[in-house]
């Protein structure tokens, strides 16, 4: 659906005027390129008239297409919960919200996913897979920045004291104005979509001003609200009974693979590049979860952490996806206004729309994975963050986003960390996390040597002396010699320390900058960062969104839904019918489900008086591929759910024939071509 800009809403009331036979709304949805200066009409009254006339059936459209979203999700997650895909956790106990139980299929499906997730990443790439606790001190999370930044911003009900994440009630006021209410003027609809857009860039002041300037209050109360104020996301408990060593359960599963990665750097025979990968749970303890599977409190991450030489960041299999071509949201387009568009990723990276090789390469890998799981390709895209969402350390990042229901929702982060994490672990362990490569032969090389004087800045700066001596060391060549050559003239220089947040005054006697000529036999350095995050739970929601359908029940009388599922993500590979209940017949179902079992394909068998074709549709509404109606004592009917094709199969063939369909090694078509066809007339009935 086209945006509700002006320009469009301009020119389709133009061409409304120039074309008097067309309707607005034919006008609007035409993709055809208008003249470049239109004929305008000599009535002024005219034209603002249509041009009404063309946002009221804009917005119309746009409520209309809100609705069919509530519409199709609640058909989907009445679905999942009915068949017990997943469900509120504690459900007797009214539930908690942000946690939710996986039953059978969803299981499956999730095992499915990491199962694929394995194959694709950790063999593939031959990665060193980790399994760490999911409690982690304090210590470990104090260094990596989490104690002190992971936080949201919250506002409170000023009577009830009930908690809501501020931004996500701007976002739903500005969303709820520009699809639901008819009255938004062109510059109001234009001023949300702004804040739309610079949302995840406000500061708290700006924030409790938007909120209070829109009369923005408790959605449950309609009472005011405080002021912004942040509310960190961990879990906080403590290590043992004497209380003294506190922790938390961890918000993300990357710090015990940068705490290990000494020992994994050995491990790996002391090269780089290499990769760790770790799935397991994550708890952040969101301020208002809602959507779903989108936003919990306790959620499943897949994460991988790529080590490599920071001045080479090639990789020597970037060839094999550099022709992808898919959507790409780079930050410069995001800017300008311009929407997501199709890309080569070799000439991303060529053209440094995306840094560099290796984040390129698992671009492309995340790429596949997604699509071979089943998520639509034109509802995925790649967007770059923007200056104002990168952490300072950041080289590039990059989230999959995909569509839903809900919009586009980041599933995957695929980010250049740099070598931040291994430097403040480094830092505050007193462990030196690094690598090196040894030299041929022994090079001589001037390096830089900065003696910050430790008594002098005590003296100077007291309990602020560490954080101005760890800014000093951490000075780059061209800084430090910029620092020397003011200090020889001057004998003092103001230099920023950006952990005080403030300038200070460094005299001569507080640090010596020199450069002195050693011999070394190795390069020792700090390893940057390549960092996959797989949100679990968020691509299987997406997943389940994409691959549900309905369709008409063979009388039209009603609407049956569908899962699509490819058979890699299948909860249940199969299904066994016996046509009727005859004993005969539940026999040769007995031997089709051993020789599933015995080739590790999961069926079910269902001997239930019900009519075949209620037993197709049940199994349709879990995304079962295949099934199996026996139908004789020789052979059997093989039926694919989305065709509802049928062909016939010896009882000896069945498990070898589900086997090559659902492992991918034979399509349908395949075995379509190879069997003889049933017709479905009376077994669909």
């Amino acid at each position: 659906m086209l945006a509700k800009s002006p320009s469009r809403i301009l020119l389709a009331a133009v061409s409304l005027l120039g074309s008097p036979s067309l309707s607005v709304s034919a006008c609007i949805a035409s993709k055809s390129k208008l003249p470049k200066y239109p004929p305008f009409s000599s009535s002024c009254f005219g034209l603002r008239s249509v041009v009404r006339v063309a946002e009221t059936e804009m917005e119309a459209d746009a409520a209309q297409e809100a609705r069919n979203r509530e519409a199709f999700r609640q058909a989907v997650v009445n679905t999942l919960e009915r068949r017990l895909f997943y469900i509120p956790s504690f459900k007797i106990y009214r539930g908690v919200a942000g946690l939710y139980d996986y039953g059978p299929p969803g299981c499956a499906v999730k095992s499915n996913i990491l199962a694929f997730w394995r194959q694709h990443f950790v063999l593939e790439e031959n990665m060193l897979e980790v399994d760490c606790p999911c409690v982690t001190p304090e210590i470990v999370l104090k260094a990596s920045g989490h104690v002190d930044k992971f936080t949201d911003l919250m506002v409170k009900d000023e009577k009830t004291g009930t908690c809501y994440r501020a931004d996500h009630l701007l976002k739903d006021f500005c969303k709820e104005k520009l699809e639901r209410d008819p009255a938004v003027s062109t510059e109001k609809a234009a001023e949300f979509r702004h804040v739309l857009a610079i949302l995840d860039g406000l500061s708290p002041e700006e924030l409790g001003a938007k909120i209070k300037g829109y009369g923005i209050t408790a959605p449950d109360t309609k009472n005011p609200l405080s002021a912004p104020f942040p509310f960190n996301l961990m879990f906080q408990t403590s290590i043992g009974p004497s209380g003294v060593s506190p922790g938390y359960m961890r918000p993300e599963t990357a710090q015990g693979i940068f705490v290990n990665f000494k020992d994994l750097y050995y491990y790996n025979g002391s090269k780089l590049p290499f990769a760790a990968a770790q799935i397991g749970q994550a708890f952040r303890n969101e301020i208002s979860p809602r959507q779903g599977l989108l936003r919990v409190r306790e959620f499943t991450l897949a994460e991988i952490e790529h080590f490599v030489d920071p001045e080479d960041k090639s990789h020597p299999k970037f060839s094999e996806v550099s022709d992808l071509e898919f959507l790409m949201f780079p930050r410069e387009d995001q800017v300008s206004g311009q929407a997501a568009r199709r890309i080569c990723l070799g000439e991303a990276v060529s053209e440094g729309i995306v840094n560099n090789e290796t984040l390129g390469y698992f671009i492309g890998r995340v790429f596949l994975f997604l699509t071979h799981l089943g998520i639509d390709k034109e509802r995925l895209r790649f967007r770059q963050h923007l200056a104002n969402e990168m952490a300072h350390y950041a080289a590039d990042c990059w989230d999959a986003e995909i569509e839903c229901s809900y919009g586009w929702i980041e599933c995957v982060g695929i980010a250049d960390r740099s070598a931040y994490d291994l430097w403040a672990h480094t830092d505050k362990s007193g462990v030196p996390l690094v690598a090196a490569v040894k030299f041929s032969e022994p090079r001589e090389v001037e390096k830089l040597v900065i003696a910050p004087v430790k008594k002098e800045l005590g003296l100077a700066f007291k309990g602020d002396q560490k954080r101005v001596v760890e800014t000093l060391e951490a000075m780059g060549e061209k800084e430090a010699m910029e620092m020397k050559a003011t200090l020889e003239s001057k004998g003092e220089v103001e230099f920023h320390v950006c952990t005080l947040g403030k300038d200070v005054t460094i005299k001569k006697s507080m640090v010596t900058i020199s450069k002195e000529k050693k011999k070394e036999h190795q390069r020792v350095f700090t390893p940057s960062v390549i960092e996959p995050s797989f949100g679990i739970g968020r691509i299987i929601y997406c997943l389940y969104e994409h691959s549900f359908y309905t369709r008409p029940s063979r009388g039209g009388d009603e609407q049956l839904n569908v899962f699509r599922f490819p058979p890699l993500v299948a909860p249940i590979k199969c299904t066994v019918f016996p046509l009727v209940q005859n004993q005969q017949y539940e026999e040769v179902a007995k031997r089709i489900a051993k020789s599933l079992t015995a080739a590790g394909i999961s069926y079910k068998i269902d001997i239930t008086g019900t009519s075949i074709g209620k037993r197709y549709a049940r199994t349709d509404e879990l995304g079962v591929p295949l099934a199996v109606t026996v139908d004789s004592t020789s052979s059997v009917t093989l039926r694919e759910r989305d065709s509802k094709q049928q062909i016939r199969v010896n009882v000896e063939e069945v498990a070898s024939v589900v086997k090559e369909v659902t492992d991918g090694l034979s399509t349908w078509a395949d075995v379509l071509w190879k069997y003889p066809t049933h017709s479905f007339g009376t077994t669909e009935d």
